[in-house]
């Protein structure tokens, strides 16, 4: 009698499967993933889950997402942007320097929650709120050069002190690093389109507990300081220059402590996002 049952039930749900109207899935109804762009991240994507067909009044508005992005996938077509808006002579800063070379790279993963105050509700339905927390990235840099001189020598002043290269130009570099992570507050859109493919918007900020670092990068290799009178080479192992390095070091800092000042009065990072997703 049981092995009855059993095939019973067993013809039976191969009767539902392949019965006209029922259509086989293998996923679980609200599965849901999107791929789309970040205008801070760069190629963004996520995995999540969110079923308004459920008969519970909160769990039919509530949505859990795994968010990742990052600019690897097109980071050739920004960095093209970046050079082509600085020109191929670069941008002039001043003391016959030049930006040149700009490069930018970006990522981030984060952990989501959704809720939607309308539930299924036509149109409003695709309305939410999120917060949650994110973990990301943000780096940014650029060759600092001089002008090729024809004596071969290149001085210049940094923090009130004379340096000076000698037998070619400058190549330093200058760079924003962000290293930030915490909560995340944002609002979004589901807009359906046709089956279960819709067009979504995201778009919040991440509350961090750290600003963008700047830094400077002045290579030593023919570097030159004006010192008790005359040009001392700051790279070595002596004690004078180890003393050297360290008033590079201090003047390096110096110079982009106002820049790091105002840096450090912005604690968040805006995301918004855009692109197709799916929900079965």
């Amino acid at each position: 009698m049981s092995k009855l049952l059993k095939t019973a039930v067993v013809c039976a749900s191969v009767a539902m499967v392949g019965a006209p109207g029922m259509a086989e899935s293998y996923f679980p109804n609200g599965i849901q993933f999107g791929v789309g762009v970040s205008a801070s991240s760069g190629v963004n994507g996520f995995v999540g889950y969110a079923n308004k067909s459920l008969d519970s009044f909160w769990l039919k508005r509530l949505g859990l997402r795994l968010d990742f992005a990052s600019s690897s996938p097109i980071r050739a077509k920004v960095n093209s942007g970046i050079n082509d808006i600085m020109g191929e002579d670069g941008i002039e800063i001043g003391d016959e320097l030049t930006v040149q070379n700009g490069g930018l790279s970006a990522r981030h993963f984060a952990a989501l929650v959704d809720i939607y105050p309308f539930g299924d509700t036509w149109f409003l339905g695709g309305l939410r709120l999120t917060g949650g927390y994110v973990f990301g990235r943000l780096h940014l840099g650029a060759d600092v050069k001089s002008k090729e001189l024809p004596t071969g020598e290149f001085e210049f002043e940094l923090d009130d002190i004379q340096y000076k290269y000698v037998g070619g130009t400058m190549n330093g570099k200058a760079i924003a690093d962000w290293k930030y992570r915490g909560p995340y507050v944002g609002t979004g859109f589901d807009l359906g389109l046709f089956w279960g493919f819709k067009i979504f918007l995201d778009a919040g900020v991440v509350f961090t507990n750290k600003a963008a670092q700047l830094g400077l990068d002045v290579p030593t290799t023919g570097l030159y300081q004006w010192y008790n009178g005359e040009w001392t080479a700051v790279a070595g192992t002596n004690s004078l220059q180890q003393q050297l390095q360290a008033v590079l070091d201090n003047a390096k800092k110096n110079v982009i402590r106002d820049g790091q000042e105002e840096l450090n009065k912005y604690k968040f990072y805006p995301m918004v996002k855009l692109g197709l997703m799916y929900r079965f």
